[in-house]
């Protein structure tokens, strides 16, 4: 899929989607066009048998800068309706991404602002250059950086959100990952090869089991102890004794690779 905002490409190892915030000239800053352009992109990768795994960049220079300037001078005219509808446009943009059942490996280099911070808090992966800066900037223009933060509260902590939140500082790419919202950080021209060994690590998992993992942490981090304990021997006693699980301990026995470990027919680049 091609969009004048987005791309949606193949790798050339087919399990492998890349979807591309491609409005360079705009910093891949959000408007009401790129929101229903990404939410139709989840819902295509969603359902698309052959993607196990997807990774999210931006075109360019910049990761995301945030807000489009001709977006917000249009909503800075909107009733409280029209307000709260665009609200819930954009908040369901972000929980789709974070309820994709396939990982997400971010690729930032650049900015990451305001929404930008927000699309890497939904990923599950972030690889991001040594240049990479994030912010929740939202303040400085009056406003609060609202539906972003149910995401950003889980991934890096109350603490550190409220700071981020009231300051509206920009966030290095050090200070992002000790907070963990960045989990590796290399020098940009290593961007590719970084993220494409996250990628193929991913991709050993069985893919039932990669989609359940995604939202253990989410699962257990809601519970009390004793019913997480309880939800977690129950979720390993299917897995154990799944097709999948099966096939798993048995290619571990065999010394084998299990069958969804297989090298597809496309080569690596």
């Amino acid at each position: 899929m091609s969009e004048s905002g987005i791309l949606l490409e193949r790798a050339s190892d087919p399990r492998i989607a890349r979807l591309i915030l491609n409005r360079p000239a705009r910093r891949n800053a959000f408007d009401g066009e790129l929101v229903a352009l990404l939410q139709r992109a989840v819902r295509e990768l969603a359902g698309d048998a052959t993607t196990r795994v997807i990774e999210l960049s931006g075109a360019g220079k910049t990761f995301c800068a945030g807000a489009d300037l001709d977006w917000m001078k249009k909503v800075s005219g909107f009733t409280m309706q029209e307000n709260l509808r665009d609200s819930a446009e954009l908040a369901s943009l972000f929980r789709a991404f974070d309820e994709l059942p396939k990982p997400i490996v971010a690729r930032v280099q650049g900015a990451a602002l305001g929404g930008g911070t927000g699309l890497v808090a939904v990923c599950d992966v972030v690889v991001a250059a040594e240049n990479a800066i994030f912010g929740t900037t939202e303040v400085r223009l009056g406003v609060i950086p609202a539906v972003i933060s149910p995401y950003l509260v889980h991934k890096v902590g109350e603490s550190r959100a409220r700071a981020w939140f009231v300051t509206g500082e920009r966030i290095s790419a050090e200070e992002a990952r000790q907070a963990g919202l960045v989990h590796r950080i290399v020098p940009e021209k290593e961007l590719g090869t970084a993220a494409r060994t996250v990628l193929d690590a991913i991709l050993l998992g069985g893919p039932e089991a990669v989609a359940e993992a995604k939202h253990l942490a989410r699962a257990v981090a809601a519970m009390p102890l004793r019913e997480a304990t309880n939800m977690a021997i129950q979720r390993l006693g299917e897995r154990r004794a799944s097709a999948e699980g099966r096939e798993g301990l048995a290619a571990f026995l065999e010394k084998r690779k299990p069958s969804w470990a297989a090298e597809p027919s496309a080569k690596k680049p």
